[in-house]
C-alpha cells in the first residue's frame, strides 16, 4: 500500500523528504546559513509576485529558446548522421571530440563573438543541448534494425511515412530522456552565466542575495530555479505522454511485471 501511495505521489513524497532533511538540517547546525523551511518558503511566496518573478521569467525564456532551437538543429544533424554511414565517418569523430569538453569554458569567447547579453548565453545553453541531443538521435538511427526500413519500403512507404511511421516513433523516447539530461546540466550552466553581464536571471537574484548575506532571499531564489527545473521536467513528461504513450504502456508493463 505504501508503495501505491509513493508510485502515485511521487512529487509530492519527494518534496516532503526534502522538506525534512532541510529542517533536520536547520536544527542540527542552528545556523542562519540554513533558515527554517517555512520562512524560506514565505519569502518566496511573497516575491514571486513582485521582484523574483522578473528573473525567473528572463531563465525561463533563456532556457526555452535554447530547447527550441536545439531540437532543430540536433534532430536534424543527429537523423542526417544516422541514415549517412558515409556522413558519419567523415564528422563523427569531429563530434566525439568536442562532445566530453566542458561548454561552459567557452562562455568568453561567445561574451567576445556575440556580445554580453542574452545571445552569448541562449547560444551557450543552445551548444549544451545540440551535442546531447544529436549524439543521442545519431546512436538511435544506427540502432535500428535494417529490416525494419525494408520492411516499410516493401509497403510502398514514401521517404516521409518513412519518417512519420518508423524513425521519428523510434528515436522520441531517446530524445526526450536527451532531453531531460541536457535541460537539467543547462540549468546549471545558466545558474552560471547569469553572473555576467546581466542584471535578471535567477543565477543574479541568489548570488546577489548571497553577496547581501540575505540568505532567505537567497534560499527563495533557490526554490524558483528548483521549481523552474521542475516546471521542464513536467512538461518533457506530458510531451512524452502525448507522443509516446506506447513506450509508456511497454515501460508500465515491465514495471508491473517486476
Amino acid at each position: 500500500m505504501i508503495k501505491r501511495l509513493i508510485d502515485k505521489n511521487r512529487t509530492i513524497y519527494a518534496t516532503l523528504m526534502i522538506l525534512v532533511g532541510w529542517l533536520l538540517l536547520h536544527y542540527s547546525l542552528n545556523s542562519a546559513v540554513v533558515p527554517h523551511p517555512l520562512a524560506a518558503i514565505n519569502v518566496f511566496l511573497s516575491l514571486i509576485t513582485g521582484s523574483l518573478w522578473p528573473h525567473l521569467g528572463a531563465s525561463f525564456a533563456r532556457i526555452f529558446i535554447s530547447v527550441v532551437i536545439a531540437v532543430l538543429v540536433g534532430t536534424t544533424i543527429g537523423l542526417w548522421l544516422g541514415l549517412h554511414e558515409r556522413y558519419d565517418r567523415l564528422f563523427g569523430p569531429i563530434i566525439y571530440l568536442l562532445f566530453p569538453l566542458p561548454k561552459i569554458a567557452f562562455l568568453p569567447i561567445f561574451m567576445i563573438l556575440f556580445g554580453l547579453g542574452n545571445r552569448s548565453k541562449i547560444i551557450l545553453i543552445t551548444v549544451i543541448i545540440v551535442f546531447q541531443l544529436l549524439v543521442s538521435i545519431r546512436d538511435s538511427v544506427k540502432g535500428l534494425n535494417q529490416m525494419l526500413f525494408y520492411s516499410i519500403q516493401s509497403l510502398g512507404a514514401t521517404k516521409w511515412q518513412s519518417y512519420r511511421h518508423l524513425i521519428l516513433p523510434a528515436i522520441l523516447p531517446k530524445l526526450l530522456t536527451a532531453l531531460r539530461i541536457s535541460v537539467g546540466t543547462s540549468i546549471s550552466v545558466l545558474f552560471f552565466a547569469e553572473n555576467y553581464a546581466t542584471t535578471y536571471g535567477i543565477g543574479y537574484f541568489i548570488m546577489d542575495a548571497w553577496i547581501r548575506i540575505d540568505y532567505l532571499d537567497m534560499y527563495a531564489g533557490i526554490i524558483a530555479i528548483s521549481l523552474l527545473g521542475l516546471l521542464i521536467f513536467k512538461g518533457i513528461d506530458l510531451i512524452e505522454r502525448i507522443l509516446c504513450h506506447w513506450a509508456l504502456l511497454e515501460k508500465g508493463n515491465q514495471e508491473s511485471y517486476f
